[in-house]
């Protein structure tokens, strides 16, 4: 297959249009789409939520020659390429090296309607949502109900959903889960905390979450789950990778790196 074929086979479920509707509406900046075109017929397509040497190395293993990943592999403008210090560099070098492909799906893979970020509710026992940054079907945050059950309880539920041993939890573990509010990757800011009061949440699930959001969740009566940034959006990255593989008509495989879940 062509590169633009299999890009057309991924905008089936999430076209590129999701995320310049998401930046327009949201003042937000991304750089999803094809980011390298060798030119070449597809063989095969490594799924990874990031690239990285390891990824490429896979990627020419298994005798591929198209690496999708979700977070942009550039993501900015590059002034320069360090190839003795960068590891990125080196990584997008061997890609040009080797005829490996690129596609990244980022912001258009955490909003679209059974995106990255509507995995990771359904990943912690959610259905039906409220959306915090909603757009064309999908969006972007949401609050929804959960099987009642004591925080704790809820806490070794999410660790085992989520094959982790690095949840961190805070806050009181007798306290009755009812509502969630979650937002995949790095998704706790002001609005988001007030979206997740004013739509009842008592709990509050994110990643990269800084000290002052902790105090100021837990200060406002909700209990806090924070994943790992992998973990969090890896979870929905496989869900999408699993609905697309026997679509794409080359052969796929997915690459997780179990240490950062």
């Amino acid at each position: 297959m062509k590169l633009n074929e299999i890009m057309s086979k991924l905008e089936e479920v999430a076209p590129v249009a999701l995320s310049d509707e998401f930046c327009k509406k949201y003042k937000m900046y991304d750089n999803s789409g094809i980011i390298i075109n060798c030119g070449t017929e597809i063989a095969g397509a490594l799924f990874s939520l990031e690239l990285s040497g390891k990824v490429v190395d896979e990627t020419k293993k298994l005798g591929y020659n198209l690496i999708v990943t979700h977070h942009p592999a550039i993501y900015g403008g590059i002034s320069r390429f360090d190839l003795t210090d960068n590891p990125q560099s080196r990584a997008l070098a061997e890609c040009l090296k080797s005829g490996i492909s690129v596609i990244s799906m980022h912001l258009n893979f955490d909003a679209a309607p059974k995106g990255i970020d509507y995995y990771l509710m359904r990943g912690l026992g959610g259905e039906n949502a409220e959306l915090s940054a909603p757009v064309q079907g999908g969006g972007y945050g949401r609050v929804y109900s959960v099987k009642e059950q004591p925080f704790a309880d809820y806490v070794n539920f999410v660790a085992k959903a989520f094959n982790s041993q690095r949840v961190l939890s805070y806050g009181t573990p007798a306290a009755t889960v009812k509502k969630v509010a979650s937002f995949c990757g790095a998704g706790c800011d002001e609005h988001n905390i007030a979206f997740a009061k004013n739509n009842g949440a008592n709990v509050f699930v994110s990643s990269d979450m800084k000290h002052h959001e902790i105090t100021a969740l837990l200060d406002s009566g909700l209990n806090v789950i924070v994943l790992t940034h992998y973990c969090a959006e890896n979870y929905g990255f496989n869900q999408i990778y699993l609905k697309l593989k026997d679509g794409l008509k080359v052969p796929a495989a997915f690459y997780c790196r179990s240490e950062l879940l």
